[in-house]
C-alpha cells in the first residue's frame, strides 16, 4: 500500500526508490536548520551592533570595508554558478567561520564583560556553523558532488593575535564585519538550498 510496506515485498525495488526520499530529506532538514539560523544570525548582529557604542548604529555610520583573511563576501556571481558549487563556497566559508567567531567572542569578553547574552550567541554561532557546515556537506556527499577535503588550518590565530594588540575601534569594526559575514553566508546557504528543496526556490 505505502511505499515502505512495498519495498518490504520486493527489496530490489526499495534499493532503487530509497535514495531520493532520502536525499529530499536531507535537504529539506537543513534547509529549515539554515532558516533557523538566518534568524539567528540576525539577531547576533542586532545584539552585537547594541554593545559598541556610537558610532556603531548610528544612523549614516558606514563600516569600514575591513578584509578578514580567509573569508570574504559571497561573491556577485554567486547566485549565477551551478548549486553544487555554491554549496561548496557555503560549506568552505561556514568552515571558515567558526574561529573567527571564537576570536570576536574572546575580544568581547574582554571589551564587554557584563554583555553576556551577546557572549553566549557568539559562543553558539560558532557551534551552529560548524553544524551547518557539516549538514552541507552531506548533501553535496548525498548528491555526490566533490566535497572540499582536508584543509589547511585557519588564519584565525593570527587575526586574534593581531586582534589583541589592535584599538578597541578596529577591533570593534573586525567584529562587526565577522557578523555581518556570518548573516550573508547562513542566508546565502538558505538562499542555494531552496534551488533544491522540493517546491522550487525559497
Amino acid at each position: 500500500m505505502s511505499r515502505r510496506e512495498g519495498s518490504l515485498e520486493d527489496p530490489q525495488a526499495d534499493s532503487s526508490v530509497s535514495p531520493l526520499p532520502h536525499l529530499e530529506s536531507k535537504i529539506q532538514q537543513t534547509h529549515s536548520l539554515a532558516r533557523l539560523l538566518t534568524k539567528y544570525a540576525e539577531q547576533l548582529l542586532q545584539e552585537y551592533v547594541q554593545h559598541q557604542g556610537d558610532p556603531f548604529g548610528l544612523p549614516g555610520f558606514s563600516l569600514p570595508r575591513l578584509p578578514v583573511a580567509d573569508l570574504s563576501a559571497p561573491a556577485p556571481g554567486h547566485a549565477g554558478l551551478p548549486v553544487p558549487e555554491r554549496l561548496r563556497l557555503d560549506e568552505a566559508a561556514l568552515a571558515a567561520l567558526p574561529p573567527l567567531l571564537d576570536v570576536v567572542r574572546r575580544r568581547q569578553a574582554e571589551l564587554n564583560p557584563r554583555a553576556l547574552r551577546l557572549l553566549r550567541r557568539l559562543e553558539d554561532a560558532a557551534r551552529q556553523a560548524r553544524a551547518l557546515g557539516a549538514a552541507v556537506e552531506a548533501v553535496l556527499a548525498a548528491l555526490g558532488a566533490e566535497t572540499r577535503g582536508p584543509q589547511p588550518e585557519p588564519a584565525a590565530a593570527a587575526i586574534a593575535a593581531a586582534t589583541a594588540t589592535a584599538g578597541v575601534f578596529p577591533a570593534k569594526v573586525l567584529g562587526l564585519r565577522v557578523c555581518g559575514l556570518y548573516r550573508e553566508w547562513v542566508s546565502r546557504t538558505e538562499a542555494d538550498l531552496g534551488q533544491l528543496a522540493p517546491g522550487g526556490p525559497a
